[in-house]
């Protein structure tokens, strides 16, 4: 075999592919139109808040806020700012660095986090944990961290901290 020959894959790796992609890409539009329909936010705006209000003072540098939420600093700041007009997050200057902006989930925003939540993971139960046993899902974890793993050796993202 030639080294620059590509690694073709062969019939049942491409399946597994081909599933494994459907699965991202529905599974990502399906958590989004739930979102959208209960709860008027996307995804990624939950994601956001969610963070947030996990984090002490439910306040990050939004630079860190962006990994977390695996999207460009630019993504975010757009996000951040419909999310500062409906009154859930506000922007200040980091008091340690002011080159930093921090983003500081409000209290409106922690109780759109709280009237959102149980829906959202009502759905992520139905959709992905009650299909699969305990042990597939054990399975799905482990493979989870090995792609994971695969593509941020480093351990940038927050999946492999």
């Amino acid at each position: 075999m030639d080294a620059h020959e590509p690694r073709w894959l062969n019939a049942d790796e491409r399946q597994t592919w081909l599933s494994l992609a459907a699965m991202v890409i529905n599974l990502s539009n399906a958590l989004d139109t739930q979102l959208q329909r209960d709860a008027q936010i996307s995804h990624f705006e939950y994601q956001v808040l969610a963070t947030l209000s996990e984090t002490p003072e439910r306040t990050m540098r939004m630079s860190e806020l962006a990994v977390l939420t695996n999207g460009s600093l630019s993504r975010l700041s757009h996000v951040v700012k419909r999310l500062e007009k409906q009154g859930w997050v506000r922007r200040t200057p980091d008091p340690d660095n002011g080159r930093y902006t921090l983003a500081v989930l409000t209290e409106a925003g922690r109780e759109k986090v709280v009237a959102t939540a149980p829906a959202h993971v009502e759905e992520v139960r139905r959709l992905v944990f009650d299909p699969l046993t305990q042990a597939q899902q054990r399975t799905l974890r482990t493979i989870g961290h090995r792609v994971n793993q695969a593509i941020d050796p480093a351990g940038t993202c927050p999946e492999n901290r």
